[in-house]
């Protein structure tokens, strides 16, 4: 199975992205579990221990995907993310999630670039143009050290 990482900021188009290239090659969209999880709770605050749920959650669907007959999986959002969200929001990531990184990567990675506006909404949390760069600035640099291609989908 060949795995399309899309990552990048928030309001950047990762989902939308991800939906039409699944359709249009016919592949397993795997959607944004964090979206999902602040939905049903209600809040963008996300504890240590949540955030750790997240990340299973992520490995799990990692290790579903793997067994898949279909040829292509595009996850929208994947453990690059919450890595670097950790660190963010932590400033420590657990070792489980460095290994399991390394154990399950990604064969492209598309990085979007937060040239789109801001559109908020409840499950969104950095509307700020400075930290979405910062963002992005930190997803590419964890791309890099993993040494798998990447390229940058600008919109304007």
């Amino acid at each position: 199975m060949f795995r399309v990482g899309v990552i990048g900021p928030e309001s950047s188009g990762k989902s939308t992205l991800c939906k039409y290239l699944a359709k249009r090659y016919d592949g397993i969209l795997v959607p944004e579990y964090a979206r999902t999880f602040v939905e049903q709770k209600g809040s963008t605050e996300v504890t240590f221990d949540e955030l750790c749920h997240i990340a299973r959650h992520q490995i799990e669907e990692l290790k579903r995907t793997a067994n898949s007959q279909q040829p292509i999986a595009f996850f929208d959002t994947e453990l690059i993310i919450t890595k670097v969200w950790f660190d963010y929001a932590f400033g420590q990531v657990p070792e489980w999630l460095n290994e399991n990184i390394h154990r399950y990567p990604m064969d492209v990675y598309l990085l979007t670039y937060p040239d789109l506006p801001w559109i908020p909404d409840p499950a969104r949390y950095n509307g700020s143009d400075d930290i979405r760069r910062e963002l992005f600035n930190r997803y590419e640099s964890e791309i890099q050290a993993l040494d798998i291609p990447y390229y940058i989908i600008k919109h304007s």
